[in-house]
C-alpha cells in the first residue's frame, strides 16, 4: 500500500466517520448519513494529505516556528506555511486521486462542486471554530477544485484562525486540515437550526437560497420557534438589506420584508423532526445548518451547542427602553455603547463596551474577547458569530431593527443574550 492510499473516502463510508482523520465536520455529517438522515453525497480527504504535503513541501520545520515567543519569527513562519501550501503544486500521489475522486463526482451527479474545511480541531464543544475557515461553493473547473483544496490548507494559518487558536491556547502545528467535497445542494431555502433553548423550545432560521447570507450575518432570517414536539410556536419574518462595502463610501438599498415565509408549518415540523433526530444521533443539544431543494431537506452540519439559563434582570433595567432581536442563547452584560457603522471604526471600540454594529460577520470575533456584548441589526440565532459567542459565553442580540441609530453612542447598555432583548439608560 503506497502512502496516498486510503485518504479519500466517501462520505457514506464508515471510515467517514472518524473525526481523527476526517475532522468532526465530515465525522459528523457521515455518522448522520449513516443513521439514516438526509445529507449530500460527496467524499472526504484524510488529514494525511495534509501532512504529506506539508512534509512534501519542507514546511514541518516552518510550521513549529509559528509557535516562537519572537513574534516577527512566529509571523513569517505563518506567512511561509500560507504562501507554500497556496502557491506550491499538490504532490502528485495525493493529486491523481483527488482529480479521480472528484471527477467521478462530477460525473454522477452532474452538480458543481463545494469543498469545504473539516479541521480536526473544529465543530468541538467550546471550540467551534465557526466561520474563521474557508468553505467554496459553485466550483466548475479543475482548476477551481485544486486551488480550493489548497486554500482550506492554507487557511488553517490564516490570521484570524491564529488568532481564535491564541485564545484556546492551540497551535496549527499541532493539528491538521482534512477536507470534505460534496455536490452543491441547489437549494430553493436554507439556514440553521438549534436543538435547545433556554425556555426548551427548538428554533430555525431560513432564508431564500443559500445559506451562506445567514451564516455571514448579512441578513435577518426567518425565525421560527417550535415545541419539542414540533408545533409551531411563533414565526417571525425575515428581513435584509443590501449593503455594499463601506458605508462610509456606498450608500445602501433600502431594506424590504421577504415577500413570503420561506417554509410553511408542515416543513418547519418536519425540519424540527430532523432536528431532534440529529441530536439523538450526537447524543447532545445540536447547531445545524441545513438546504432544501426540489428533493427535501439535507443536512449540512451539526455540531455541539452551548446555552445558558435566562438571567433575571434588575427591575430597575425593565423601566429603561428596549429594542428586540434574535438572541444568540447565552449571556447578559452591560457596558458602554460604541456604536460603529463598520469594520473601520472597531479601533473605538475599548475593553468592556457593548459593540452595537449593522452586520455581524465572523470577522467580528476578534472583538468578542473585549467587549462586553454585541447588538447587530444584521443576523440570526444561527449566523457563526452566534456561535462563537456562545462558546464564549458572550451576550449578543441580532436582527435589532435601526440599532446604530436608536441606541446612544456612550449610553449604559444591557444586553440579555438568552431572551434577546437590548436596554439602554437615556
Amino acid at each position: 500500500m503506497t502512502a496516498t492510499q486510503g485518504v479519500i473516502v466517501p462520505l457514506a463510508s464508515r471510515e467517514a466517520a472518524d473525526a481523527g482523520r476526517f475532522g468532526p465536520k465530515a465525522a459528523n455529517l457521515a455518522r448522520l448519513g449513516q443513521a439514516g438522515l438526509p445529507i449530500p453525497g460527496g467524499f472526504c480527504v484524510d488529514a494525511r494529505a495534509y501532512r504529506m504535503q506539508v512534509a512534501a513541501l519542507g514546511l514541518e520545520e516552518t510550521a513549529r516556528s509559528v509557535s516562537s515567543t519572537d513574534m516577527v519569527t512566529a509571523r513569517r513562519a505563518a506567512l511561509a506555511m500560507k504562501l507554500g501550501l497556496m502557491d506550491q503544486p499538490i504532490m502528485p500521489q495525493a493529486l491523481e486521486p483527488l482529480l479521480e475522486a472528484w471527477r467521478a463526482m462530477v460525473a454522477a451527479t452532474g452538480a458543481l462542486t463545494v469543498v469545504r474545511s473539516s479541521a480536526l480541531v473544529e465543530d468541538r464543544f467550546g471550540s467551534s471554530f465557526a466561520g474563521q475557515f474557508d468553505s467554496y461553493l459553485g466550483l466548475e473547473t479543475e482548476a477551481e477544485f485544486v486551488t480550493a483544496v489548497r486554500s482550506c490548507w492554507a487557511a488553517l494559518w490564516s490570521t484570524r484562525v491564529l488568532r481564535y487558536m491564541a485564545t484556546h491556547d492551540a497551535s496549527p502545528a499541532d493539528t491538521a486540515m482534512a477536507i470534505l467535497v460534496q455536490p452543491l445542494v441547489s437549494a430553493r431555502v436554507a439556514g440553521g437550526g438549534l436543538s435547545h433553548t433556554a425556555d426548551g423550545d427548538m428554533v430555525l432560521n431560513a432564508t431564500w437560497g443559500l445559506g451562506s447570507s445567514i451564516a455571514q450575518g448579512e441578513v435577518v432570517p426567518e425565525r421560527i420557534v417550535l415545541t419539542r414536539d414540533g408545533a409551531v410556536r411563533s414565526n417571525g419574518a425575515g428581513r435584509r438589506f443590501n449593503r455594499i462595502a463601506c458605508v462610509h463610501g456606498k450608500r445602501g438599498a433600502p431594506r424590504a420584508l421577504f415577500s413570503e415565509p420561506c417554509l410553511d408549518d408542515d416543513q418547519a415540523a418536519e425540519l424540527g423532526q430532523l432536528l431532534r433526530k440529529t441530536e439523538d444521533v450526537m447524543a447532545m443539544p445540536v447547531e445545524i445548518e441545513w438546504a432544501q431543494d426540489d428533493a427535501g431537506f439535507k443536512l449540512l452540519q451539526a455540531r455541539p451547542l452551548h446555552l445558558e439559563p435566562a438571567h433575571v434582570p434588575d427591575e430597575i433595567w425593565l423601566r429603561h427602553p428596549g429594542l428586540h432581536g434574535q438572541p444568540a442563547g447565552v449571556g447578559w452584560g452591560t457596558g458602554r455603547a460604541c456604536v460603529v457603522s463598520c469594520e473601520c471604526e472597531l479601533s473605538r471600540v475599548v475593553p468592556g463596551d457593548i459593540l452595537v454594529t449593522k452586520v455581524a460577520g465572523p470577522a467580528l470575533g476578534q472583538m468578542l474577547s473585549r467587549v462586553a456584548g454585541v447588538v447587530a441589526e444584521l443576523g440570526g440565532s444561527t449566523s457563526h458569530l452566534a456561535s462563537l459567542a456562545r462558546e464564549r459565553g458572550i451576550p449578543m442580540v441580532l436582527g435589532v431593527l435601526d440599532a446604530t441609530q436608536r441606541i446612544p453612542d456612550g449610553a449604559q447598555v444591557a444586553v440579555d443574550g438568552v431572551a434577546g432583548v437590548v436596554r439602554w439608560t437615556r
